[in-house]
């Protein structure tokens, strides 16, 4: 079914960037709009909430099958998206009044798929190791570490597209990897292949963000459409790597898995995992990828509060509050030079 181009569609699909880059190839940014501030705190929320069912899920259930939760979170946004493509309420591309030719099994022409399947790989890995990282070490230790992404994201930047950033922006980098560091300087649980995961994670997410950047743009599909793309090519091959691995046959001897709590948190995670990749690909059109990573640290201030109050964690200590204090000031100076063109 194709969408009419009169059609009124009842989602935000934004894909105007608000970023400038002058001939140093230094990005500036205008004010941010009443839309753009409603998809950074609606990414915030989600993000927050699925960081939440997914510790409740592998830690307080004990539910030792990652790649069972990120397939059928894949499911439920394919199921979705479905759903609302066949209904009108949304479109896949960026320009409605475009009519696609739809592969009726596929919904996108096939060239199409096979141009974002590096992208739909970088969204695989991302997922699988974003889970992983959830589960050996304690959340407010997590966000702490999860705030490095931004030092990985300017080395992949550069190595794609040989992007450089003022000594301002590099100094608050700095700031903001000092502060995990000192935050973490009291971990006596300090597990090495625990932090090891959370770091390979926050490369999947500077390899993820920049396809997003590179092939976004070029595949003419709006944020529906590329998670169309990544659900229909992810899904299958993860399917077939919870086969291999026993995954699906385990599941069924799974103690929790008829406990209503469970059902309800693995319900939950799936429906927070497909808002949060529409609101990412939302406010990194409408924002820019540089507001998306900024709003990213921002939200581990709720995550830490939500983290230390549900499922504990680190003691409150000296090191560790400043710590966070001084990544939370580091972010904050990453924002004011990136939004101030410095």
């Amino acid at each position: 079914m194709v969408s009419s181009p009169k059609t009124n569609q009842k989602l935000p699909i934004i894909c105007e960037v608000y970023q400038k880059v002058d001939e140093d190839g230094n990005s500036k940014f205008k004010a941010m709009s009443r839309k753009g501030i409603y998809a950074a705190i609606s990414y915030m929320f989600c993000a927050v909430l699925l960081i939440m069912f997914n510790k409740a899920a592998l830690s307080s259930y004990k539910f030792p099958y990652v790649n069972v939760i990120t397939l059928l979170q894949l499911i439920c946004s394919c199921i979705f998206l479905y759903i609302m493509r066949q209904w009108n309420i949304i479109s896949f591309t960026k320009d409605v009044s475009l009519r696609t030719v739809d592969n009726p099994i596929i919904l996108v022409p096939f060239n199409t798929l096979v141009q974002t399947l590096p992208l739909a790989l970088s969204y695989l890995l991302f997922m699988l190791v974003s889970m992983e990282s959830v589960r050996g070490i304690s959340v407010p230790m997590y966000t702490t570490l999860r705030r490095t992404t931004v030092a990985f994201t300017m080395v992949v930047e550069y190595l794609v597209s040989r992007q450089k950033h003022s000594l301002l922006v590099v100094g608050s980098v700095g700031i903001i990897i000092l502060g995990a560091f000192v935050a973490g300087a009291r971990d006596l649980s300090f597990d090495f292949y625990s932090y090891g995961v959370v770091l390979l994670s926050n490369l999947c997410t500077a390899i993820y963000l920049t396809s997003i950047a590179r092939l976004g743009k070029s595949s003419g599909l709006n944020s529906f459409g590329l998670m169309w793309c990544n659900g229909i090519i992810c899904g299958p091959i993860l399917l077939l790597s919870t086969f291999l691995q026993g995954d699906l046959q385990k599941l069924i001897s799974f103690p929790h898995l008829s406990s209503p709590g469970f059902q309800a948190v693995m319900l939950l995670s799936c429906v927070m995992a497909f808002f949060l990749n529409y609101t990412v690909f939302w406010n990194t059109a409408l924002n820019s990828a540089l507001t998306q990573t900024i709003c990213g640290n921002l939200k581990d201030v709720f995550t830490i509060g939500l983290g230390w109050l549900l499922f504990g964690g680190l003691p409150f200590d000296l090191f560790n509050i400043l710590g966070q204090g001084i990544g939370f000031l580091g972010s904050c100076f990453y924002a004011y030079c990136k939004l101030k063109g410095k």
